[in-house]
Formats: C-alpha cells, sequence, structure tokens
C-alpha cells in the first residue's frame, strides 16, 4: 500500500529516550540563519540566530538562548565544506599522482558543459598546474607493480611542496584501489618531510574506487576543504566546551568530529541531507505504513527535491560546483527557485524567476535593505498571502513589505502589460513550473508516479508552494511538519550514526559464483573498516550492496546484497538488479552477463528517535485561533476574502476549509481555495483535496 491510500491518522507515540538524559540539541547552519530545534515530551523548542561569520559563533550563541544543560549533546549540520568548494576558500592544496597524469584534473571527462556554447568555459581545478606533480612508479590494472615507486622523485617533490608552503597534499595513484602499497610509501616520505600538520588524502583510503579522474577530483577535494573543515571543527569544539557533538554527513548519518575533519568531503551536503532524514521521520510517526513521500526543501535560494520510498534515497556521487564527488550522498536534485529567486523578463520578451537570488543582503525589495528587483517574497506579499506585521522566517516585521513589494512587482508588470497583482501570480506559477520539473525529475522520470505520494515541504518557503505544487502533479496530500522552517535541525536528531567504505570489484558475477572468496574477503575488510571507525560509538550493524551493470555498459545501478554473502544471496542481487534497471530505464536483459563493479559497506548504530510532542484532540474552539480575514489572491479574477490563523493556536482536531493562510514563526502555510486542512496528534499539518 502507497502513502496515497493511507488514512493519513497519525500512529501512537513510538519509544523515547530515558529522560534522565539530557536532550539533545540539532543545530543546523545555513547561509542566512541558524536553526536550532530541542525536542521533548512537551514540543520543539525552535530557535533561529544569524548566522555569523565565523560561523562557530552564531552556534554558540544560539545555545545560550536556549534552556538546556550545559552538557546537552549536538548534532550538527554544517556548511563550512559546501562554502569552500562553492566560493573557493579552501586550502593551498597540491596534487601527486602517477608520472604523466598530473593534467587528469584539467582534462576531466571533456564534455561540453553547454553543447552549443562556441566558447564554453569551466571553473579552473581545484589545484593549479603549479601544485600538480608526477613521480615514477607504475601499478598495473591487476594490482601488480610494473615499475617500482621512485622514493628520491617522491622525496624531492615533497621538499617542494614545503617550500611552496601547500596546506594539504592529496595522493592519488594510478590503480592505487588494486594496489595502495606506492600512495602508502609515499605519503609516509611525504610526512617525514613536510612540516606537521599538513594532512594527506590517499585516495586508496577515501575512494578505493575505479574511474581516474573521479577518483582523483574527489580526493582533491578532500584535500582542498580538509584543512578548512578540521580548523572549523576544533574551534566549534572548544565553543561548546566539550559537549559530545556529531556532524551530519551527505549521505544521511552522523559520524564523530575526527573522522568528519579526516574525509571533510563526506560533508559537502551536510544541509541538504539533514531536510530528507527529517522528513522521512515526521512521516513514519504521522503515517500508519512505510512512508512514501516526496520532499520539498525550499529555502531563499534554490528548492531541494527527493523522493524517499521508505528510507532515505542514495546516490554514489554527486556534483558541487562542477566538481564530481563520488562519494555516497543523499539523492537530491536541486533548482534555483527560493524566496529571494528574481522575477525578470528575457531578451524574448518572456517572464523568468532565478536562478539569480536577492540573497540575505540586500534580499527581497520588502526586507527593507536596498534591494530593488522583485522576487518571490515579494510576488506573495504582493498577494496578500504573507502579513507584514507577522515575523517571517525569524527576522524582524517587514515594515516596509506591502508598499515597497507591490512596487517593484508592478514596474516588472509594466515591461509586461500586466498589473501587479497578475504579474506577481505569474511570478509564483513561474517558479512553480521550476519545482514542477524538478519533482518529476525524481519521480516519472524515474518510473515513479507523483500521486503514490504524499509531499512534504520545509524551508521558510515550502509551505507557501505546496499545495500548488501538489495540483500541478495529481497529488492529494500535503504533509507540514510542525516546524518546517527548521526541519533540518530536527533530522540531524533522527539521523543515525554511520560510516560507509567501499572496494572496487570489477569482475563477472558469472565468475565469483565459481568462486565467493574475493568477495567474502572484500566484505570481511569492508565490515572491519567500518567496525573500527564506529568503534567508539557504539557496535554497528553492518549492511552490503553491490554496483552492478550489464558488460559493456559505462555505469551501474546500486542495488543491496544479504549478509553473509553467499550464492544465494548473490543471486538474489542479480535479480534486483536486474529489475531496479527496467523500472528506472524502462528494459532488462537477464541473459545478459553482469559485471560486479564494487561492494559498498554501510554501517549503522542506531540513535534513539526524539521525542516529538503527541498531543490529545483538543476541545477548544477554531475560532480562537483565527487572527482576522483579508484578501488574498489565488486566481486572476480578483481576490478571495481568506481567514489568516495562528498556527501556535491550532491543536490536534482542529480542522478548517481553504482559503486560508497558517502564520507560523518560521514559515507560512497557504491553504488554497477546494483543499482543506487539519491539524493531527504530532502537530502536523495535514493538507488535503
Amino acid at each position: 500500500m502507497t502513502a496515497s491510500s493511507s488514512s493519513g491518522t497519525d500512529a501512537p507515540p513510538e519509544d523515547t529516550p530515558s529522560e534522565d538524559a539530557p536532550p539533545e540539541v540539532g543545530v543546523d547552519v545555513g547561509g542566512t540563519f541558524t536553526d536550532f530545534v530541542v525536542a521533548t515530551e512537551a514540543g520543539l523548542a525552535v530557535r533561529k540566530v544569524p548566522t555569523t561569520d565565523p560561523q562557530h559563533e552564531a552556534v554558540g550563541v544560539g545555545l545560550s538562548r536556549l534552556d538546556v544543560p550545559p552538557t546537552a549533546p549536538i548534532a550538527h549540520g554544517t556548511t563550512t565544506a559546501t562554502n569552500a568548494l562553492l566560493e573557493r576558500r579552501g586550502a593551498k592544496a597540491a596534487l601527486v599522482t602517477t608520472e604523466g597524469f598530473a593534467d587528469v584534473l584539467a582534462i576531466g571527462r571533456q564534455d561540453r558543459p553547454d553543447l552549443y556554447d562556441l566558447t564554453p568555459t569551466r571553473p579552473p581545478p581545484l589545484v593549479p598546474a603549479a601544485r600538480r606533480y608526477g613521480v615514477p612508479g607504475r601499478i598495473g590494472a591487476d594490482g601488480e607493480v610494473l615499475t617500482p615507486l621512485d622514493e628520491a622523485a617522491v622525496r624531492r617533490v615533497a621538499q617542494t611542496l614545503a617550500e611552496q608552503d601547500v596546506g594539504s597534499v592529496a595522493l592519488a595513484f594510478l590503480f592505487s584501489y588494486r594496489n595502495p602499497e606506492h600512495e602508502k610509501r609515499a605519503a609516509g616520505i611525504l610526512w617525514d618531510v613536510l612540516p606537521d600538520g599538513v594532512p594527506i588524502t590517499r585516495s586508496s583510503a577515501l575512494l578505493p574506487e575505479h574511474r581516474e579522474y573521479e577518483r582523483t577530483a574527489t580526493t582533491v577535494a578532500n584535500a582542498y576543504v580538509r584543512p578548512v573543515v578540521e580548523s572549523y571543527l576544533t574551534r566549534l569544539g572548544e565553543e561548546l566546551g566539550g559537549r559530545p557533538i556529531r556532524v551530519m554527513q551527505s549521505s544521511g548519518g552522523t559520524i564523530g568530529l575526527g573522522p568528519a575533519g579526516e574525509e571533510a568531503a563526506r560533508l559537502a551536503l551536510s544541509g541538504p541531507a539533514g531536510g530528507v532524514v527529517g522528513a522521512l521521520g515526521v512521516a513514519r510517526r504521522a503515517l500508519d505504513e512505510t512512508p512514501h513521500i516526496m520532499t520539498l526543501d525550499m529555502g531563499g535560494t534554490s528548492a531541494d527535491v527527493a523522493l524517499c520510498d521508505g528510507t532515505v534515497p542514495r546516490a554514489t556521487e554527486h556534483t558541487i560546483a562542477g566538481l564530481p564527488l563520488r562519494l555516497p550522498a543523499t539523492d537530491i536534485h536541486t533548482v534555483g527557485a527560493g524566496g529571494g529567486s528574481i522575477a525578470h523578463v528575457d531578451a524574448g520578451g518572456s517572464l523568468r524567476v532565478g536562478p539569480e537570488s536577492a540573497g540575505a543582503e540586500p534580499g527581497p525589495v520588502c526586507y527593507g535593505r536596498g534591494g530593488t528587483r522583485p522576487t518571490v517574497t515579494d510576488a506573495h506579499l504582493t498577494l496578500g498571502r504573507l502579513d507584514p506585521s507577522r515575523v517571517l522566517g525569524g527576522t524582524d516585521a517587514l515594515d516596509m513589505a506591502p508598499d515597497a513589494a507591490r512596487d517593484a512587482v508592478g514596474r516588472l508588470g509594466e515591461t509586461l502589460d500586466r498589473p501587479p497583482e497578475e504579474t506577481a501570480l505569474g511570478v509564483l506559477r513561474v517558479a512553480n513550473a521550476t519545482m514542477e520539473r524538478a519533482l518529476r525529475r525524481v519521480s516519472v522520470e524515474r518510473g515513479h508516479d507523483p500521486r503514490d505520494y504524499t509531499l512534504v515541504p520545509f524551508g521558510g518557503a515550502g509551505p507557501l508552494h505546496a499545495a500548488a505544487l501538489a495540483e500541478t502533479l495529481g497529488m492529494t496530500r500535503v504533509l507540514v511538519p510542525p516546524a518546517p522552517g527548521a526541519l533540518s535541525a530536527l533530522g540531524l536528531l533522527m539521523a543515525d550514526i554511520t560510516h560507509d567504505a567501499s572496494r572496487a570489484l570489477l569482475t563477472r558475477v558469472e565468475a565469483l559464483r565459481g568462486d565467493l572468496a574475493p568477495l567474502q574477503r572484500a566484505a570481511s575488510a569492508l565490515a572491519a573498516e567500518v567496525r573500527s571507525v564506529l568503534d567508539d560509538r557504539g557496535t554497528p550493524e553492518v549492511a552490503f550492496e553491490l554496483d552492478l551493470r550489464y558488460v559493456g555498459q559505462s555505469y551501474e545501478v546500486t542495488v543491496p546484497v544479504a549478509s553473509p554473502i553467499t550464492a544465494s544471496a548473490l543471486a538474489g542481487a542479480t535479480e534486483a538488479f536486474h529489475n531496479r534497471h527496467r523500472q528506472r530505464y524502462g528494459h532488462a536483459d537477464p541473459e545478459a552477463p553482469v559485471e560486479a563493479v564494487a561492494l559498498r559497506a554501510r554501517g549503522t548504530v542506531t540513535v534513539s528517535p526524539p521525542p516529538l510532542p503527541h498531543e490529545p484532540e483538543t476541545d477548544a474552539p477554531l475560532e480562537d485561533a483565527a487572527m482576522g480575514t483579508r484578501p488574498v489572491w489565488f486566481e486572476q479574477d480578483g481576490p478571495t476574502e481568506t481567514t489568516a490563523y495562528n498556527r501556535k493556536a491550532l491543536h490536534h482536531g482542529h480542522a478548517l476549509d481553504g482559503p486560508a493562510v497558517l502564520h507560523q514563526y518560521d514559515t507560512t502555510i497557504v491553504v488554497p481555495p477546494g483543499w482543506r486542512a487539519r491539524v493531527g496528534a504530532y502537530q502536523n499539518v495535514w493538507i488535503e483535496r
């Protein structure tokens, strides 16, 4: 049964942690605000403070405003690695590789970023040519040493790197995933020569998989951000006075400060991953079955979407700022549509929204900070969906909002020969079309019917657009969490402690059926590695996956494989591969030979779920939550008198018909005409047709 056929009734409370343990604090650092969430039986305590530079100062300020013990543990999501890559503010890194292959970073895959651009440009490599070095020594594709490592050459390179005052080094030798001997010896020489404190990242330790460019690029990215992340995490630990801290990874699992710093590239999608984990955690409690949801995380600059069939969706590779990172990550698709996305008319006379954003400074016109170009937020204010006297996303009241926003939208409308309200409706439709395409990409284009899913919107702007998007996709139900503007912080509290590891196989499945020993040895080695990393966090449960592909294909599909790995387990994984290939690509060939590309292991130490508020049905009248009415535009034919409600005063059992607008500290929820809203036992707002 899918989520769309569920009754949507909130389920009974789950087991909660011991009351003697101090509550854990979820801390999510965003570009504009740092969010704090503490979950107790009494409810969710939510705080927002402006993000500072350095970020750890905002963390300290926010914690001082919460009523939690000084020993309360922290689950933390950070944009430090993300910003270092996006803004090119990483360490002065160097690359040491096999002689003749120092330009792999510059050559890449030789694909064109824009097929019809006659003068394409690419972002420069993270390591310039002057700090890329090749040394003699060669490992063959089978792992045999073809040419011994020239240790004298490595020592000369190390001395040059010391003279260049590099802050980090990436080691990525050819076929080191088959035999790491040369990388290990080179690392030892570099450590002997370079000053203390210069970190060295070995590709054979971080990513022992094939694909030379991706492996090298990922290793370099880790070396580039590692000193920045390690420095931040050290200062954070000092700021928090020794509190236990776990950090969110791109994969949707958390890890301790030490491993987080050493493999800093694993934090590149730390923030968005927390939102998906939080959405799934809220849905698990609210639905009486395995949740099938689509998530919409709409902030100020972008919107992130994901599809969850009962678990957090994961990919083995992602791209950030044009850089491939072949590390496990939450499978998220991002588009440039947020509350700050700027609306404009292009050269052809068409209305466009984004991807350019007004950001936090100057921000939308209605913020009164010098912005002059209309944004999605200004369009909402023009249509009456936002109340300038109410707090929006933790900022001060928008004193200048109505006139400034309407004037800016009106100026845009003059170029289109349309009145302000009609222009504002057009802005929202264009923004919604961008997000609709993103939602279709993770659903329809992958063989999933959106009508079988519940839409979970969050972020400051998600609940403003959710019902309209659900309607265009044929979805009948929206689930708005209690604190959507801080759901990523709540998701941090729900994330298990995990570590991922992998090994290249590059062997036909038929050969493995005849001799399972190589596969079983790889599984044992991966399990030992995972347990060593998580040893101080508990005893992990280790699960395995196989990357499989048809012989001759370039890319693979990841499927689970049962443990212990036996012949029947391998057969089951192969059958799962055919089925998943058919679902995703529309065809499969069970008779064709299959290749096992890599074995993956994921160790998980389960974290007790945070106690979410669970309230009895209220007998308070709905009128107590009403804040009056005002005209709100939903269609071009004019405004509709719409009731506004104080979200904090709505409780389990309250139900209301649209049109309605629900105001709360961290977001505004829009219930259009033809839709109905009700509050569940976990204080979620269900919006249904």
